[in-house]
């Protein structure tokens, strides 16, 4: 008898609808056809036992599996479900009361039956729905993030007997709801992170917001205890709260690496630091299998680069093109994977190996040439990309002592929404982009027209600085976000003003 169940496969981050045919003839043999890869050649001998374990057996038949379409990889545990359910139907030990056919079935077996949580449950669920599937059928830990789709009946199970009963008609399974008033957007992961403890750095906390409004990169540059650090982790608690739509395609990448199993919709802008250690795979994404890396999983949100020149030369140099892009192309022999990777880059460093600028009374001086050679392992073409270069000046006692607190993060991040909304009516009428730092060339010329005054400046600065014409244009984006903040429809001079003083590394001999 021949019997068809229906799964998924993930590809970057989209699924693609898998059909498990099985079929159990005269004969004896168990035979995996179809592209699997080991863990579902693997899984006979799980089905067997979880089988085994809940008063069913497999087949001293011939048991041949075809997982179609048969030229495309499939990977992972997920499959073990829909290919033990496809084995019961067809060697007719189940009698079915629904119809198979209308349902996506995936989940890793354990050897007594019960079921083990999947990665890319939303990608799998958002597919279901496109393709008409009455229901999705998953381990219960994915049913939160599977839910986030409306209009799918989502059934999380423990184990395969739950999966076995409702199909046969002697139980009913409740789809699982998602309370979305419940779930709703808020910023207690960074209550411990606000800009009301932060003495003095008022010049930084300027540039921050800046950055933050306008989506812009940044680099933050000064000795140890500084505040560097401190500043960074603390961009995120003025970011805007997600849209639905980011916050769906960012649930989508964390889903793909099984981050998303118990937080449903993410509606916290990610912020993603990983060690100087991390390879270029780890910070791009690839693989054997491609898998995203922290570039994507920092999609719509922050990633933090602590000690910059520290990172090897290499791995800085592949983030060029994504930087520019705000997408990742992972490529292989038989097939190309995209992730998408916009994200705000904000980086720290120190000014040379010693930890300090070369100025009388410092610490552990360096020299000039000790300086440039430490500035140096950082490419000028990845400098290039980022728009705010800040100095970072250690903090006078008097300043520390201060018991008043600063201007608190939700004050700020109230001006930020303000700039974005502004942002967003700009740029209705142009899909993907949202913010200024996305802008093109030709939304450059279109929104960022200067005076004559403001050209002129521009034009000395360019010369002055010898700078690049990406360059050129991260000024013009960081003036336009500084005249959203003034709220003013065009940029006047003091704005190009203002963002010219942030290209910090552009000017030669910064740190004497």
């Amino acid at each position: 008898m021949l019997t068809k169940i229906y799964g998924s496969a993930v590809f970057g981050i989209d699924a693609t609808t898998i059909t498990t045919e099985v079929n159990v003839d005269h004969g004896v043999g168990y035979y995996l056809v179809g592209l699997a890869d080991n863990a579902i050649k693997e899984s006979s001998y799980r089905i067997a036992a979880a089988l085994s374990n809940v008063g069913y057996r497999l087949p001293g038949k011939r048991i041949t599996i075809n997982l179609a379409p048969a030229n495309m990889r499939k990977e992972g545990s997920a499959y073990d479900l829909p290919i033990a359910m496809g084995i019961l139907i067809a060697s007719d030990q189940i009698k079915m009361r629904l119809n198979e056919a209308d349902y996506i079935i995936m989940g890793e077996l354990s050897l007594d039956g019960a079921l083990q949580s999947i990665n890319g449950a939303l990608p799998i669920a958002i597919k279901a729905k496109e393709e008409g599937f009455k229901g999705i059928i998953l381990p219960k830990e994915n049913q939160k993030e599977a839910a986030v789709v409306e209009g799918l009946a989502v059934y999380g199970v423990d184990t395969i007997e739950e999966v076995i009963a409702f199909f046969e008609g002697r139980c009913v399974l409740e789809p699982y709801q998602l309370d979305f008033a419940c779930d709703v957007a808020n910023q207690e992961e960074y209550l411990d992170r606000d800009f009301k403890d932060v003495k003095g750095q008022e010049s930084i906390k300027r540039a921050m917001e800046i950055a933050a409004s306008g989506g812009h990169n940044i680099i933050l540059i000064g000795p140890p205890g500084s505040g560097k650090t401190m500043l960074a982790k603390r961009l995120a608690s003025i970011l805007p709260p997600m849209t639905l739509a980011e916050s769906l395609e960012t649930t989508k990448i964390h889903s793909v690496v099984g981050k998303a199993k118990d937080k449903g919709l993410i509606r916290v802008r990610p912020f993603r630091n990983p060690h100087h250690t991390a390879s270029s795979v780890a910070l791009v994404g690839g693989g054997s299998y491609p898998q995203p890396g922290e570039i994507s999983l920092a999609h719509n949100g922050v990633l933090f680069l602590d000690e910059l020149p520290e990172f090897k030369r290499e791995v800085l140099e592949v983030m060029r093109q994504p930087l520019e892009d705000r997408e990742v192309t992972i490529s292989r022999a038989k097939f190309t994977i995209t992730y998408p990777s916009s994200f705000m880059l904000v980086a720290s460093m120190n000014p040379s190996p010693s930890g300090y600028f070369h100025e009388p009374g410092a610490m552990n001086q360096s020299t000039q040439v000790e300086m440039q050679r430490y500035i140096n392992r950082i490419s000028g073409p990845l400098l290039d990309r980022i728009d705010l270069h800040i100095e970072v000046t250690p903090v006078p006692f008097e300043k520390l002592a201060e018991k008043q607190l600063a201007e608190p993060s939700e004050v700020i991040r109230q001006r930020v929404i303000a700039a974005r909304k502004k942002q967003i009516q700009r740029f209705a009428d142009h899909p993907g982009i949202h913010y200024n730092a996305q802008m093109s060339t030709a939304l450059l010329r279109e929104y960022c027209a200067l005076e004559p005054a403001s050209l002129t400046l521009l034009k000395s600065a360019m010369e002055r600085l010898n700078l690049s014409a990406r360059a050129y244009d991260r000024i013009l984006k960081v003036a336009r976000t500084i005249a959203d903040l003034d709220n003013q429809d065009g940029v006047l001079s003091h704005h190009i003003a203002e963002a010219i003083q942030y290209r910090s590394l552009d000017r030669e001999g910064w740190f004497r």
